[in-house]
């Protein structure tokens, strides 16, 4: 079910203008839909509380979110509480409601505010939505009493109060104060005109990554070479067929082409990889592995 939002002032006026449920209409509602899945029941039902949910969204402006965006979310928030509000349990739905609507809001705030200002964890959202309100009441609180806190002391009482590690409240507090700035701002007018994207390293295979690579492939080739030559031309022929080919051939058309079993074929190949894994254990034992049947 989709909310038509239209214009966001024109969607809570008509919000504000639904109907009020009495508790039994509204079990009967839910009800209907938990049992019957009657969408009519569930229109009504979230037509009647999105008053509640665009009101909860106005607390969040502060954030700078979109109004719109924010009612959006309360909306789904509201639709998540009515498909899981369970009317056997003698709760209201708009006290049901209201955990789901916030879940909602704070979720899209957190999303959207700054993603490298904000966190994930259950004590990273309680901060970010809390901290300045404790933080002014602590400060209210000691100037009454006459006290001077340091910022050491304030962030002690700040997680004391939110009930946080104190180290969490030292790295929202940075984050908090320090701006989003665009990956193309100039660094300074010394350097030309150079961008801070410019700075970030390339998620691509670095020089160095590049050089080790081919020098190992190298190494391997040479490695392969002088144990392929411990081989008679058969057993070179068919662990080349079999090993070294894109589309491996099976050891029936090896035995076809060779006048000979397909048991046969595997035993010559087990031998000859026996010879390769001695000659590559006076060489190296990194590669071992690499032979394996």
């Amino acid at each position: 079910m989709a909310l038509d939002m239209g214009g966001d002032r024109s969607f809570s006026r008509r919000a504000m203008k639904a109907e009020l449920l009495d508790a039994e209409t509204e079990l009967g509602l839910a009800y209907a839909w938990r049992d019957h899945r009657d969408e009519a029941a569930l229109h009504r039902l979230i037509t009647a509380y999105m008053r509640l949910a665009i009101s909860m969204a106005a607390k969040f402006k502060r954030y700078g979110a979109p109004m719109n965006d924010l009612i959006q979310e309360a909306g789904l928030g509201l639709m998540k509480a009515a498909d899981k509000f369970d009317p056997d349990r003698g709760v209201r739905f708009s006290t049901y409601a209201v955990w789901w609507i916030k879940a909602s809001i704070q979720d899209y705030v957190m999303r959207n505010w700054s993603m490298v200002r904000t966190g994930s964890t259950s004590s990273q959202k309680s901060l970010f939505f809390n901290m300045r309100r404790v933080q002014a009441q602590i400060e209210r609180e000691a100037m009454a009493l006459g006290e001077t806190l340091d910022r050491h002391q304030l962030r002690e009482m700040i997680a004391s109060e939110v009930g946080v590690p104190l180290h969490d409240v030292e790295m929202m507090e940075g984050r908090l104060a320090g701006s989003d700035y665009s990956l193309n701002a100039t660094q300074s007018v010394e350097d030309e005109g150079r961008e801070w994207i410019d700075a970030l390293e390339d998620d691509g295979d670095q020089a160095a990554e590049l050089v080790e690579h081919a020098h190992d492939t190298e190494q391997l080739r040479n490695w392969l070479i002088t144990a392929m030559q411990a081989l008679n031309e058969r057993e070179r022929f068919i662990v080349r067929e079999r090993k070294l080919r894109e589309d491996p051939r099976t050891l029936e058309s090896l035995g076809n082409e060779l006048g000979l079993s397909k048991e046969r074929v595997r035993q010559l190949e087990a031998a000859a990889f026996g010879k390769m894994r001695k000659n590559l254990e006076a060489q190296s034992k990194e590669v071992l592995s690499f032979f394996a049947a």
